[in-house]
């Protein structure tokens, strides 16, 4: 069985269904980036896997525990399984460093000194250890985000999602966000992100999945699903990226 095995899940919200019996594999150290137009399913996904919204059918796994529906110990899996959103969502009246260890700490992953040191090792790797005592509100957009990385980091995560995470950012802060996970992809980090950025989906994925209508549409490694699609739909999407100097 794959690291991370998604079978048949749906999601509805009201009379909506987001998510239709989507099934989707991810390998460890894996990195599979999730595309598609917006409303797709891509965040919906993010979120159930998470279990930050509750999935109406199907089953989540990972690494052979399974991780959806009745008596999942949400702390546990949340320990196991990071998110970063692209709204940072960095607590306000907290600076840097109180960011970065509150959820190690509370949750008992590791001790105050312990979590320090660990929250300067990831801040001095991404050049932000000078902030460590900054409040989020003194930092730029990408700063934010490095540190909302960072934040994810902090609790060893066995599998990081990432949820549009450069799409709140000025176009000349996207580079500096997108280096730290391209850094994290080449020390083996097991990713699952949804993003806009094609190029970057070109480079760092080992898999490409194309989400269409709450369903992986198409899915397979970056030169096959950006330069000889199956799926019509695929290629039309392909091809309004294009058009719009995207890819």
């Amino acid at each position: 069985m794959a690291f991370l095995t998604i079978e048949g899940i749906r999601k509805s919200y009201g009379g909506h269904e987001v998510l239709r019996g989507l099934d989707l594999t991810v390998e460890q150290h894996q990195v599979v980036t999730l595309i598609g137009a917006s409303g797709c399913g891509k965040s919906t996904l993010l979120r159930c896997i998470n279990a930050l919204e509750e999935i109406d059918g199907g089953r989540i796994v990972l690494d052979g525990d399974p991780i959806s529906g009745r008596g999942v110990d949400v702390d546990r899996l949340r320990r196991d399984v990071g998110i970063v959103f692209q709204h940072y969502n960095l607590f306000p009246h907290m600076d840097v460093l109180r960011n970065i260890t509150l959820a190690p700490t509370v949750l008992g992953r590791s001790g105050k000194e312990e979590a320090e040191a660990r929250a300067m090792e990831l801040l001095k790797r991404i050049g932000l250890a000078d902030k460590a005592t900054a409040l989020p509100d003194r930092l730029s957009g990408g700063q934010q985000q490095r540190v909302a990385i960072v934040r994810a980091l902090a609790m060893r995560p066995r599998l990081l999602l990432l949820d549009e995470i450069t799409s709140a950012l000025d176009p000349e802060l996207v580079a500096e966000v997108l280096s730290i996970v391209r850094d994290l992809a080449e020390d083996g980090m097991t990713m699952l992100l949804a993003t806009h950025e094609m190029g970057f989906a070109r480079d760092v994925a080992h898999k490409v999945c194309f989400l269409h209508q709450g369903t992986v549409l198409e899915e397979g490694p970056p030169e096959q699903i950006f330069g000889a699609p199956e799926q019509e739909r695929t290629k039309a999407f392909l091809q309004q990226i294009v058009e719009a100097g995207r890819l």
